[in-house]
């Protein structure tokens, strides 16, 4: 078993603060040399100009504000970048427009955006989605909130972040991890700011038009930030500091199809040779909700820089963003329990049921549920760092970077059911099993739903059960690493070579909880319904596109537990761990399977040789390295033994006092090398035009929630010797995705105006991807898997030896394949367009991608080769703007074509996403040199998002959130 060393980095730190301590003559960063070397160049420049006009610097200098400003900004960064990448660029902290720094990288060619709850969360590049993309913040790797290593760019306010970019291809010295790209987010450096400080403030109104469908729900919320940046002690320290908040209504309305997990013989058609050929498959049911609540999220930002002299600099920064989101879902929940229910007046498409007339027997569980479901979720990032650069002589530098990243997650989901009665106010209540359903599915549009029950009524309705499952993560890095630039000084074809080391520690910790009291099927004679009041329901009716749907009761869940449990909630009962007298009858494993902890030790060295030379008379810039990484992985276990102490089985105690002595609990890992090559070439055809080449071994780690596993292990005694089969849900011997990746691309930037034009071919060719799959006469011992060696049959008495079986778990065996494609990005400033139309501009973007990765899975009841989670053969990106004088505007619309992803329901399921169009639009004025006011319109066309199941016919998700409006005011100090 491997062996972790947790206090790995403690002498990383000591050391560099001991350094930092003991320095007496304190060296400049690299970066403000490069500066001030550029701001000589540009001094020289002008004092062998022969013009006469007499004007002082500051009247030289010209600065373009604005989006056409940051335009411009964006492709100078873009154009002597040394890699493949994009750039994002703000005037001013609180300049970018976007609620968060996810909507802003959306705009750039080649990337999309999952949208949860209406906004932008999940990034997906080049046809890869969030868990292939790394994310960094001042060049820092950044946990998540999200329980995985998908970063969630919804947390980052748009309002602190000074610039970003993508990196599409690698280089040795950038942190491994990004075999889609790596973001990286930047906050603001106060030394360079022009002014001696600068304020700013923003303050926008907003409000969502589709919050008045809902009763209870917010529509109007704010959004402000104040940021301020300052230069002291003649400009050797800088300091930073920055608030965001975002207080924004979150509505939807939705149905959701469930999917098809019951199969039933329902067209009479039986192929003799393979019974099981031809029975139908049916729907779980389907969901009729809405969706409303606040969301919150407060950001801090700040830093202080200090630069004394030509050869010291130290900065230290921090960056916190805090997410509270309450939100409430109500309305139906219809349970078809297909397979064992009547269905009459059946319609099929293919061998699924889309239609018909479902209704409850005396053995089913057939039946519709009032559902009222409230959501509080609480995230939190918080990002700490400091970075020292020493220039130890001339051509040597020294950089020490420290940092510390946390994410924690608090979710909880409190659910309270409610059925209809026959009579609510009967003494001894009795549930009403008269169900029926009538549904036909259209598609991705609305379908048609009727019963023969009323929900609304409160002398009906009654609640019958209640259930709140905590959902914990924690999840920290402390990193370290020291990098060294050595410069040549001569003309040689290599100009300077990097050296660095870099250790990082991750802890990973999930924990889930589970408290139930009644039924979702019954009316419970030891658990009894409660009856409804009007103090805390009322009874709902649809409107607009869904005002077909039958009405239900909304009930307040704080004021119903209070009728309902004057003394408190009972949360010591769980419902499959009592009988109907509430006695405990077996142990919940339910909370300890879904829990784990998973620990990550990372170590990573890279040398890069970068380049300034010519070839055939063409500049030639660039680099070559490698980057060797070795990482070392445990995770905690739990295997089903049984009960068996010989085996290892351990009593474990929930947080409800109930025991579940069935598991043996323990850890195990692996570690292993990588070594990823990188060669950028960037080759200068003439002043304007520019083609890069560039060739990386990249990687990915797996899904960190995918490491921590729960082991289910059988004895088959069918046979002599006993056979010993598992399962294993996830591994902790799970490897990196690995990939080659080759990237082609030219640039041309117009020399009468400003603007680009790029495009660029690439491919990725993926080495393995992670799937489920079954290993026979599986060495059980290379693993913590306990396996016992002889068994007796506890019906027969025999014992006998035990043998190897099969074992089916994640692992990294699935075939590779290739992910391909081009960007063709377009931008045009006509700045030669008479004085009116001067300000006129386009931004155009279109990428393609497709791959031979597939992946074969069961949705609708039928198989289907699935492409990459995240994969839409066609992204595009469209902003087309004007500015003339001090009025600005712009419409951006951004598209993509079907994808598969994951979406939640009652549980979590595969699905089609269709195509969507999302229209933004952003009008300001300026006001005075330092005042605007602002005007937004986010998805003006309240583009919905759709989902099916393999095919249009079987309806997943058609979700609305409305369209948002801001109006603001923004002062620059």
């Amino acid at each position: 078993m491997t062996k972790f060393k947790p206090n790995l980095l403690t002498l990383a730190f000591i050391s560099m603060g001991l350094a930092t301590s003991i320095v007496t003559a304190p060296i400049y960063a690299q970066e403000q040399a490069d500066e001030d070397q550029t701001a000589a160049e540009a001094e020289s420049n002008n004092d062998n100009d022969t013009s006469t006009t007499d004007v002082s610097d500051d009247d030289n200098l010209i600065t373009i504000t604005g989006y056409r400003g940051s335009l411009v900004r964006s492709l100078d960064q873009k154009r002597y970048s040394d890699t493949v990448s994009e750039q994002l660029s703000a005037d001013d902290l609180g300049a970018l427009p976007d609620v968060s720094i996810a909507d802003a990288l959306t705009r750039l060619p080649g990337i999309s955006a999952v949208r949860t709850g209406g906004q932008a969360a999940e990034i997906n590049i080049r046809g890869l989605s969030g868990g292939f993309v790394l994310a960094t913040l001042n060049g820092r790797e950044q946990v998540s909130t999200s329980g995985s290593r998908s970063v969630e760019f919804d947390q980052y306010p748009s309002e602190l972040i000074a610039s970003g970019a993508v990196y599409k291809s690698q280089k040795a010295s950038l942190i491994e991890g990004g075999v889609a790209g790596t973001v990286e987010l930047k906050t603001a450096s106060p030394l360079e700011i022009k002014d001696d400080y600068v304020m700013n403030f923003n303050l926008r109104g907003t409000q969502n038009d589709r919050a008045d469908e809902i009763y209870d729900a917010d529509n109007s919320g704010y959004r402000f930030s104040a940021s301020y940046q300052g230069k002291f002690m003649d400009e050797t320290l800088g300091v930073s500091l920055g608030f965001a908040r975002l207080q924004q209504p979150s509505v939807a309305t939705q149905f959701v199809g469930l999917s098809y997990s019951g199969r039933r013989e329902l067209d009479g058609v039986v192929d003799p040779n393979d019974p099981l050929a031809d029975i139908e498959f049916v729907s779980e049911g389907m969901e009729l909700q809405h969706r409303g609540g606040l969301e919150v999220r407060d950001g801090y930002v700040a830093a202080v820089e200090w630069v004394p002299n030509d050869t010291f600099s130290l900065k230290a920064d921090a960056f916190i963003s805090k997410f509270d989101a309450e939100q409430f879902a109500r309305g139906l929940r219809v349970k078809f329990d297909g397979p064992t229910a009547n269905i009459y007046n059946r319609i099929l498409d293919g061998n699924n049921l889309v239609g018909g007339t479902i209704v409850r027997t005396s053995f089913n569980n057939t039946r519709v549920e009032i559902a009222n479901d409230d959501d509080s979720e609480i995230d939190e990032i918080e990002n700490y760092g400091i970075n020292a650069s020493w220039q130890l002589t001339d051509q040597f530098q020294l950089i020490a970077d420290a940092s510390y990243s946390a994410a924690t997650s608090d979710f909880e989901n409190r659910l309270l059911w409610s059925l209809v009665a026959e009579d609510a106010n009967a003494p001894t209540p009795v549930f009403d099993t008269n169900v029926l359903i009538n549904f036909r599915l259209n598609g991705l549009n609305l379908p048609d739903v009727g019963f023969n029950q009323s929900f609304d009524d409160i002398n009906r309705v009654m609640v019958s059960k209640y259930g709140t499952y905590p959902f914990e993560y924690t999840d920290d890095l402390k990193a370290f690493r020291l990098d060294g630039i050595y410069d040549f000084q001569d003309d040689g074809m290599f100009t300077s070579l990097e050296v660095g080391m870099r250790l990082s520690e991750r802890n990973y910790d999930v924990t889930r909880k589970i408290f139930e009291y009644g039924a979702d099927n019954a009316f419970l004679t030891a658990q009894p319904p409660l009856r409804l009041d009007p103090s805390f329901a009322r009874p709902i009716a649809w409107e607009g596109d869904f005002a077909n749907f039958p009405g239900y009761m909304a009930i307040d869940i704080d004021r119903a537990l209070a009728a309902w449990f004057p003394s408190g909630t009972p949360q010591a009962v769980q419902t499959w761990g009592v009988d109907a007298n509430g006695n405990q009858t077996n142990n919940s494993s339910w909370n300890f399977t879904e829990s784990g902890e998973v620990r990550e030790q990372v170590r990573s060295f890279y040398v890069m040789a970068n380049m300034d030379t010519e070839w055939w008379d063409i500049p030639v810039t660039g680099n070559v390295g490698v980057r060797v990484v070795h990482t070392e992985q445990r995770a905690s276990t739990l295997q089903n033994v049984g009960g068996d102490v010989t085996l290892g089985a351990t009593p474990i105690v929930d947080d409800l006092g109930l025991v579940n002595a069935d598991y043996a609990p323990g850890f195990d890992g692996i570690s292993y090398t990588d070594t990823l090559p990188q060669l950028n070439l960037n080759f200068q055809i003439d002043d304007n035009s520019q083609i890069r080449f560039s060739a990386a071994r990249v990687m990915a780690r797996p899904p960190i929630q995918w490491l921590a596993s729960t082991v289910n292990g059988s004895v088959n005694t069918s046979e002599t010797p006993y056979e010993f089969n598992a399962s294993a849900v996830n591994s902790p011997a799970l490897r990196p995705f690995q990939a080659d990746q080759y990237d082609l691309s030219y640039e041309y930037y117009f020399e009468d105006s400003d603007g680009a034009f790029v495009a660029a071919l690439y491919r990725k060719d993926i080495k393995s991807f992670i799937d489920t799959f079954t290993i026979q006469n599986f060495d059980f011992t290379t693993t913590n898997i306990v396996v016992p060696e002889r068994f007796t049959d506890p019906d027969s008495g025999v014992p006998s030896d035990v043998v190897f079986g099969d074992y089916t778990t994640r692992a990294n065996n699935a075939d590779g394949g290739y992910i391909q494609g081009y960007e063709i990005a377009y931008t045009q400033i006509f700045s030669n367009l008479p004085d009116l139309w001067s300000g006129l501009g386009v931004n155009l973007s279109y990428a393609y991608a497709e791959s031979e990765v597939t992946q074969l899975v069961d949705l609708s009841g039928d198989s289907f080769e699935i492409p990459l989670d995240g994969l839409s053969d066609d992204v595009l990106s469209a902003t087309v703007f004007w500015s003339y004088e001090d009025f600005e505007t712009r419409v951006n619309v951004r598209y993509r074509s079907p994808f598969v992803s994951e979406q939640t329901a009652i549980g979590t399921q595969t699905v089609f996403f269709d195509s969507e169009a999302v229209v933004d639009y952003q009008a300001s004025y300026n006001i005075s040199d330092n005042s605007k006011i602002l005007f937004q319109v986010n998805n003006v066309t309240d583009q919905p998002t759709k989902s099916y199941f393999g095919r249009e016919a079987f309806t997943g998700t058609i979700q609305y959130f409305g369209r948002q409006f801001f109006l603001g005011f923004s002062y620059k100090l």
